[in-house]
């Protein structure tokens, strides 16, 4: 039988979010690795116009309301996706960067210029 998707149960909302943290975390300019194997995540873009810049990407501020929202961050912190660090950031959990949220080619606009 395979894995269920989105076994915890998160809305559409959080999993961005989560998605979001996750592109956040494999970026050295935004985050440093921890030993336990979380991403410890120290800069947070600002959306500048209608989008901004995540790594190779471009995501639309519109998908990345959640960034700013401490609800869909105590509900993340609530399943142990991540903890949260005020004011130094927050640490994107080993459970949090595994977890398959299906979103990331969605969000990320990735362009081949």
């Amino acid at each position: 039988m395979p894995p269920k998707q989105n076994p915890l149960r998160l809305n559409k909302l959080q999993l961005k979010t989560l998605t979001l943290f996750q592109e956040l975390a494999r970026s050295p300019e935004t985050s440093s690795g921890r030993e336990d194997g979380g991403f410890l995540i120290t800069s947070i873009p600002q959306p500048h116009g209608n989008h901004f810049h995540l790594g190779a990407g471009v995501v639309m501020a519109t998908d990345a309301s959640g960034l700013q929202n401490q609800s869909v961050w105590r509900a993340l912190e609530r399943k142990a996706l991540i903890e949260s660090r005020f004011p130094m950031g927050l640490i994107l959990t080993p459970m949090g960067k595994d977890y398959d949220t299906g979103l990331r080619e969605e969000l990320l606009h990735i362009a081949d210029h």
